[in-house]
């Protein structure tokens, strides 16, 4: 695996700083000695309130991704304007927002901004919400931040596992991977956060639906080379920059999946079908929406389009469901006996 980290603002030039990380094949295992031993000293020095006597995965999975604790920040105070003023601002109607909806609060973060930051905490109708997206498996996840009677928030530890965002919370530095919503060393290792419906659509999308909607600004704009996409062309690549090992034939380890639990399903097909009944869900498939992986302009990538994923509620109205857009080899790496649905299974 390997991470690239941005380049410093203004410098106008890819990522040279490359971190190669060799991934073992991992899966989720209970604590045991042997485990807790390997983890690394420095670790320990690093992260001094972190428990390394409660571990749920193999630590030789996990690996320095480039950058250090909170090298990536965390957005903790997000800035919000409106759907008109975002776009007079330079947000292009194509450009993929991951949106949110609680009660009549409506909040689209820009993959522009998450690009940078990875993590944003914030408070969406009363509800503390983590929005999260880790570019290296295009893995957009919103939680819930309370569990229990706490209220967590959430940074970047800087390492990542099977090329995923591990995450920490401020309150108990429980590492989390980010995929799962899952505690995996510390404290807290072993619960799971509780995941939200979100949406990853265009803009143009959200303000048709949602034109009174807040979208979030950065909050200081010259930091970051917002709107550029650092990993570029990452999405063209033939294979990640890990062995992912063998995925079903016909499915690109880049190929994007809607990702339902252990079942998933790829874009190529949900585009030749439009439309897939899965069970009590409806995936639907538009076009309009660029990729934030492709060209050096996140304005300018290729059309990957629009999923909606949605399930009847208990009055039978249609809602949007929890669900995942990522790559296959993430969903295939999390989920080594799931189904990925492909155009080549149907054949």
């Amino acid at each position: 695996m390997i991470r690239l980290r941005p380049p410093s603002p203004g410098s106008g030039r890819r990522p040279l700083l490359l971190v190669a990380i060799f991934v073992l094949a991992s899966a989720f295992v209970p604590i045991d000695e042997s485990a807790v031993a390997d983890a690394p000293s420095s670790w320990k020095s690093e992260w001094p309130k972190t428990d390394f006597s409660n571990v749920r995965v193999d630590l030789s999975s996990i690996r320095s991704g480039g950058p250090p604790k909170d090298g990536i920040p965390s957005i903790d105070k997000p800035e919000f304007t409106t759907v008109g003023q975002a776009a007079m601002k330079g947000l292009a109607g194509r450009e993929p927002v991951v949106s949110v909806v609680v009660g009549d609060d409506a909040r689209a973060y820009p993959l522009r901004i998450l690009m940078w930051h990875e993590i944003v905490n914030d408070t969406v109708g009363g509800m503390p919400v983590s929005v999260t997206y880790c570019p290296l498996c295009n893995s957009a996840v919103v939680f819930d931040r309370r569990l229990g009677e706490r209220v967590l928030d959430f940074g970047t530890t800087g390492k990542l596992r099977h090329s995923d965002l591990v995450m920490y919370d401020r309150q108990t530095e429980t590492w989390w991977q980010q995929f799962l919503g899952l505690g995996i060393v510390g404290e807290l290792a072993g619960r799971k956060l509780k995941r939200l419906p979100m949406r990853v659509e265009s803009f143009e999308r959200y303000a048709g639906r949602y034109p009174g909607g807040k979208v979030q600004v950065p909050s200081r704009e010259g930091i970051r080379q917002y709107g550029r996409n650092p990993y570029y062309r990452y999405d063209s690549r033939s294979r990640p920059y890990f062995d992912v090992g063998s995925l079903p034939p016909g499915v690109p380890p880049l190929e994007r999946v809607v990702v339902i639990g252990e079942q998933a399903w790829t874009f190529s097909l949900l585009r030749e079908k439009g439309r897939v009944t899965a069970g009590a869900y409806v995936i639907t498939w538009e076009k309009g929406q660029a990729s934030a992986l492709d060209s050096a302009v996140i304005a300018e990538g290729r059309d990957i389009g629009n999923v909606v994923v949605q399930r009847k509620g208990a009055r039978g109205q249609w809602q949007d469901a929890v669900h995942d857009v990522s790559f296959a080899f993430a969903f295939h790496a999390f989920h080594p006996d799931g189904k990925i649905h492909s155009l080549a299974a149907t054949e």
